[in-house]
C-alpha cells in the first residue's frame, strides 16, 4: 500500500505552480485526465544519488527506495540509482562531482560536506537541537537559508530540503562510553570535523572515516568505537555492541542535506523541476523523518538497556549527561570558530541562537513525528 504523504503542503516551486505541479503529478499515474500539463511533457530523467549511510534497513535508505519507485510511477522511464555506503563517492566527492556536473543528486551531511567547505560545520554540534520539534524547524533557520544560498552560488548545488540523522545519535564500541574517562584515550571514528572537537574535550582519538570502512576497522582494532546513528548502530551491532545515547543529539548533532546538481537540474523542462521538487519535499523528506523516528523506536526498544555493563543501547541518566555536557563546554563552537573564516563566526552565533530558542520553543512530546504511526510504517522495514 502507497504510504500518502500530507498532499496539501506548499511545494517549495512556488505558490504558482502548485496546483499545476499536483495534477502533472497525478496525471502522470493515470489518476486524473491529463490536463493543460501532460505525462508526455515530463522528461525521462536518470538521477543517480549517493548517500554515505547503510542501505535498507537503514531509514534513509528505506525512503530513497521509496522515492526511486515513486519517481519512475510519476515520470515513466524514469530510473534512481542508488549508492550507499561510499559506493560511487563519499560525500565530499559527490558535491564536488555534482559541482561539476558529473553527479546529479547527493544525500549528505553538513559535517561530511565540511571536508570540502568549512562553513558547513556552522550547523554541526552536540546538545543544540534537543528535541524532534526542534529539529523540524531546522529548513526556516537563517543560517539553513544561509547555506542553502551558499551552495547555489559556490557549489552550483540545489538543495532541495533537510533531513533527520537518528534523533539519537551516540557512541558505540566493544566496552561501556558513559564518561569521559571511558572515552579517553580511544580511537573513535568521528562523523565529521565538528565531532572531532567534542572527542577531543572527552579524551578520545577521532578518527574521521567512511561508514563503509567502519565494520573492518572495527574488526581489526583500527578505530575502538564509533560515532553513529541507532540505524548505524543496528548495522555494527555485532562489532560495537555498547551503544550509549545522551538524549537527542546528545552526543552528535548532524543532520542531512538533500540536494542536485544544478548543471543538472538546469536542462530540465520546468514540469520536470516541478514533479520531482514535489516528490522530494513532499514525499521524500516527510516519510524519512517517519521512518527515522520509527526505526529508533523499534532498535530502541529491541535493545534497550538499564544495566550500563550489559550490552545493547543504554540511556545515560542527567546526571551522567551533565558530566559529559561540562566537559563538552563550548569546545564545539570554538572549534567551529577556529576552523571557520571570520565572516562565518556570526553565523556559528546565529545557529546556537536558533537552534537553543526552537529546542525551548518545542519541547518532547510537542511534534508531529513522535505522534507517527509506527504500525503503518511497520512494513517498510520487512521489505527486502
Amino acid at each position: 500500500m502507497m504510504l500518502r504523504i500530507d498532499m496539501m503542503r506548499r511545494s517549495r516551486a512556488g505558490k504558482v505552480r502548485l496546483g499545476r505541479t499536483m495534477l502533472l503529478a497525478a496525471a502522470a499515474v493515470g489518476l486524473v485526465a491529463a490536463g493543460p500539463v501532460a505525462a508526455q511533457d515530463l522528461q525521462k530523467v536518470t538521477i543517480r544519488l549517493v548517500a554515505d549511510h547503510t542501505p535498507p534497513p537503514h531509514p534513509a535508505a528505506i525512503a530513497q527506495v521509496q522515492f526511486a519507485k515513486r519517481v519512475a510511477e510519476v515520470i515513466p522511464g524514469s530510473e534512481v540509482r542508488l549508492y550507499h555506503a561510499g559506493a560511487l563517492y563519499t560525500i565530499p566527492e559527490a558535491l564536488a562531482a555534482m559541482s561539476e556536473g558529473n553527479l546529479e543528486m547527493t544525500w549528505g551531511q553538513f559535517g561530511k560536506t565540511a571536508a570540502i567547505d568549512r562553513w558547513m560545520n556552522v550547523v554541526a554540534g552536540p546538545m543544540l537541537l534537543t528535541t524532534p520539534g526542534a529539529m523540524e524547524q531546522l529548513d526556516k533557520f537563517e543560517s539553513v537559508a544561509m547555506l542553502r544560498k551558499r551552495f547555489e552560488e559556490l557549489h552550483g548545488v540545489k538543495m532541495l530540503g533537510t533531513a533527520h540523522l537518528s534523533m539519537f545519535m551516540g557512541a558505540g564500541s566493544k566496552k561501556r562510553l558513559r564518561s569521559p574517562d571511558d572515552f579517553k584515550g580511544r580511537k573513535i571514528r568521528s562523523m565529521g570535523p565538528a565531532e572531532n572537537a567534542a572527542l577531543s574535550a572527552w579524551g578520545a582519538s577521532p578518527v574521521t572515516m567512511a561508514f563503509g570502512d567502519v565494520p573492518p576497522a572495527l574488526e581489526t582494532g583500527v578505530i575502538d568505537g564509533l560515532l553513529t546513528s541507532i540505524g548505524g548502530f543496528n548495522a555494527v551491532r555485532d562489532q560495537a555492541p555498547f551503544y550509549t545515547i545522551a538524549g537527542v543529539n546528545g552526543v552528535v548533532g548532524d543532520y542531512y542535506w538533500v540536494g542536485v546538481s544544478l548543471k543538472w537540474w538546469n536542462k530540465l523542462n520546468k514540469p520536470t523541476q516541478a514533479a520531482l521538487e514535489k516528490l522530494v519535499v513532499e514525499e521524500l523528506l516527510p516519510l524519512q523523518k517517519q521512518v527515522n523516528w520509527c526505526n529508533d523506536q523499534r532498535v530502541m526498544k529491541q535493545y534497550l538497556t538499564e544495566d550500563p555493563t550489559k550490552p545493547g543501547i543504554y540511556v545515560l541518566k542527567p546526571a551522567e549527561q551533565k558530566v559529559l555536557a561540562d566537559a563538552l563546554g563550548d569546545a564545539t563552537i570554538k572549534w567551529v570558530k577556529t576552523n571557520t573564516p571570520a565572516d562565518a563566526h556570526k553565523w556559528v552565533d546565529r545557529f546556537v541562537q536558533e537552534a537553543k530558542a526552537a529546542s525551548a520553543a518545542n519541547p518532547m512530546g510537542s511534534s508531529s513525528i513522535e505522534k507517527t504511526d509506527c504500525e503503518k510504517i511497520a512494513p517498510y522495514f520487512a521489505k527486502k
